[in-house]
């Protein structure tokens, strides 16, 4: 079936789950450090002969490459392509950044792996707009912040929505209204359905079974003499786009953080400091909503090349405060040297979360009880009733006062 367009229009009611799935994750990756070499076949893996291939772009995926395929037949198959080392921390880093993204837009994030998830954003609808609308404003903000493309599938279930991203790959984006879901199915071959792998997909074509259509018409009896009871039954409700599982989120935070991409590259540290205070504010407020206290902030600083250095700093407490992350992250981007280099991204992290319940809070001596944790807290009020911009730091009031330096 050939590649769909972009189908923005489509009727997106009763669709709340999306799959979104990087393009050649590890690929890409590279690519933003090597410009030069987009549109060329490059194959990510180590080069020896043990070797086997962790991501190929599309340019060489036409030659046959594929992930997992050995090395050595991978360059038999594209002589002429790229060979680029892995470097898994690199990716990591990515895979964790675009996750932090998802959950900007709803805490119903299911990761699948670090390039791929379900999210259901049927909770956002109201404050963000239509599934698909949602699903645009992801990709624009993944290619925003971390120079990678993705694919994503709307659909009213996980297996649909998964089937919908691999179907406009690359870089696009594909709704599965909930009236079309059979007419999508039924012409895709047999072994698009989850759970037919090569020896399924034989006894399938044994029986005359070729495409999910073919299947969809046998009864379920049938289709239990050759595959047993639990297969049948399985693979019966996903010819005809029954999955009812629903998002899952099952890993806990180990870290809560924010990023900031920069429209235009930035070597003003008036400005950097600015957006430092302003992902202080987003992350601390994101501690204090989910019962969380953090102990090791770490600031990240990503150069006009890519190149990224990250510092981190344990607390003598843990903290929901945002002007002790914001003082603490100053110090360690002016501990980093880099305060008259242009950057392309700064972000705020903080790790090492433990519940706020439990957290104890020694006091200096002549300190006041109350304070800025008090005052952030009334914040938080004020922007549940009145909205995300109701009360702001005045460093942070747009245009910001002159001479005042956050």
């Amino acid at each position: 079936m050939p590649r769909p367009g972009p189908n923005l229009g489509a009727d997106d009611t009763g669709c709340p789950i999306l799959h979104v799935d990087m393009d050649a994750f590890y690929a890409s990756v590279e690519l933003r450090e090597r410009p030069e070499l987009k549109g060329t076949p490059v194959i990510i893996g180590a080069p020896g002969a043990r070797g086997v291939v962790l991501s190929a772009t599309y340019e060489a995926r036409r030659f046959g490459v594929h992930s997992a395929m050995p090395m050595t037949r991978a360059r038999r198959l594209c002589p002429q392509a790229v060979i680029i080392p892995p470097s898994r921390g690199k990716y990591s880093e990515v895979s964790r950044g675009v996750m932090e993204i998802f959950h900007t837009f709803t805490p119903e994030v299911e990761p699948i792996a670090s390039d791929e998830a379900f999210l259901d954003v049927g909770g956002a609808r109201k404050r963000l707009g239509p599934p698909a609308a949602i699903a645009e404003m992801i990709r624009e903000q993944v290619v925003h912040e971390h120079g990678i493309t993705c694919s994503v599938g709307v659909a009213s279930s996980k297996f649909v929505a998964k089937l919908a991203s691999q179907h406009c790959k690359p870089d696009g984006l594909l709704v599965v209204p909930v009236d079309q879901v059979v007419d999508f199915l039924h012409p895709l071959p047999v072994a698009a359905l989850w759970g037919v792998g090569e020896r399924t997909e034989q006894s399938l074509m044994r029986l005359g079974i070729k495409t999910v259509g073919d299947l969809a018409r046998v009864p379920v009896a049938t289709l239990e003499r050759g595959l047993g009871q639990a297969a049948a039954t399985h693979l019966a409700a996903l010819a005809w786009g029954r999955d009812e599982r629903p998002v899952t989120p099952h890993v806990p935070d180990k870290s809560i953080g924010a990023e900031e991409t920069f429209t235009t590259d930035v070597d003003d540290p008036v400005k950097i400091r600015r957006e430092l205070l302003r992902l202080s504010e987003r992350v601390a407020a994101r501690l204090r909503q989910g019962g969380h206290v953090g102990r090791t902030v770490s600031v990240k600083l990503r150069r006009a090349d890519f190149s990224t250095i990250s510092r981190s700093r344990s607390l003598h407490e843990p903290t929901d405060v945002a002007q002790i992350l914001y003082a603490t992250a100053c110090e360690l981007y002016a501990a980093a040297g880099l305060e008259n280099v242009r950057l392309r991204l700064v972000g705020v992290r903080v790790e090492n979360l433990r519940p706020a319940d439990g957290a104890t809070r020694q006091l200096g001596l002549g300190e006041r009880e109350t304070g800025w944790r008090e005052a952030e807290q009334a914040m938080d009020r004020a922007v549940r009733r009145f909205g995300h911009d109701a009360v702001l730091p005045a460093s942070l009031v747009s245009p910001p006062f002159d001479g005042i330096d956050p």
